[in-house]
């Protein structure tokens, strides 16, 4: 089962959620850290890495002996990152997607590839939980290969929770696709609201059943929970506004590690995600 764990902004507890999770569960389950550009996941469940590899991706090598400046490398490219001004042939790495187009086009084979290193893949594990994080190298905007990299470790005999990047953009399709379940995690205020409605409207065009965890309970008003009425979001699980949880999370500690109580709850959230899944299939 794959369970991707997303939200519509930052700041809302996912990670805290998908590490608590994973904890809860023990074993057969792995967490996959897919916000590569600020991962923090290993911040609460502190995990041994034991492997480091590094997420590759080609891009253009333009030979100006061979090339004769027609520009079909440029037309095909629909992100600008090659550009020809008179007989100087310019390339941008950060905005090449990787899809050998140039190459294909050239009709005097002036274009190969060379390797760029995005960023890095860490493996390790915290007992009997597998742990995968991507790392997005600073100064790249590229993080969907690497999320695609990060979840090519998916096992189909475990249980894959993907801490996906906040927002809706491009990233974050890319850690909800192919999941069996989305778990929304939001706060009961105006903005944890606005960034909902935008998560769930993501969610709707990938056909995937969802549900939702109320963060920080207690605050701000009943919004969240009349548009999730409207909406027939299920309420999986709701998360008070605490001193002692609050507490317990910001000094990076796992809160039913910390709060045992909390395991129990945990383990009914996976019940009920189990089984609003099975629905689906």
């Amino acid at each position: 089962m794959i369970i991707s764990i997303a939200s519509g902004k930052g700041g809302t507890g996912k990670t805290t959620i998908a590490t608590n999770l994973a904890f809860a569960l023990g074993e057969n389950v792995q967490l996959l850290d897919c916000d590569v550009e600020e991962p923090n996941s290993h911040l609460f469940l502190k995990p041994e890495i034991k492997e480091e590899i590094p997420v590759i991706a080609p891009i253009p090598l333009i030979d100006e002996d061979k090339c004769t400046y027609c520009k079909k490398c440029m037309e095909i490219c629909r992100f600008g990152a090659i550009a020809i001004v008179g007989e100087t042939v310019l390339t941008f790495p950060e905005l090449c997607h990787s899809c050998g187009g140039c190459i294909a086009v050239c009709p005097e084979n002036a274009v190969s590839e060379m390797d760029r290193e995005l960023g890095k893949i860490e493996r390790g594990n915290l007992d009997l939980i597998e742990f995968i994080s991507g790392r997005l190298k600073v100064g790249e905007v590229m993080a969907p290969p690497i999320i695609k990299d990060v979840r090519t470790y998916e096992k189909k005999d475990f249980i894959n929770i993907v801490d996906a990047p906040p927002g809706t953009s491009c990233p974050v399709i890319a850690s909800m696709k192919g999941a069996d379940f989305i778990l929304l995690v939001t706060e009961p205020t105006p903005f944890g609201l606005n960034d909902l409605k935008l998560a769930v409207e993501a969610v709707k065009i990938l056909g995937i059943p969802h549900g939702l965890v109320i963060n920080r309970a207690g605050i701000g008003n009943d919004d969240v929970k009349k548009y999730a009425e409207k909406e027939n979001l299920p309420i999986l699980m709701e998360i008070p506004f605490d001193r002692k949880i609050a507490e317990t999370y910001s000094k990076g500690e796992l809160v039913v590690r910390a709060m045992p109580e909390w395991k129990e709850k945990f383990l009914n959230l996976y019940n009920q995600i189990k089984e609003l899944a099975g629905q689906r299939s």
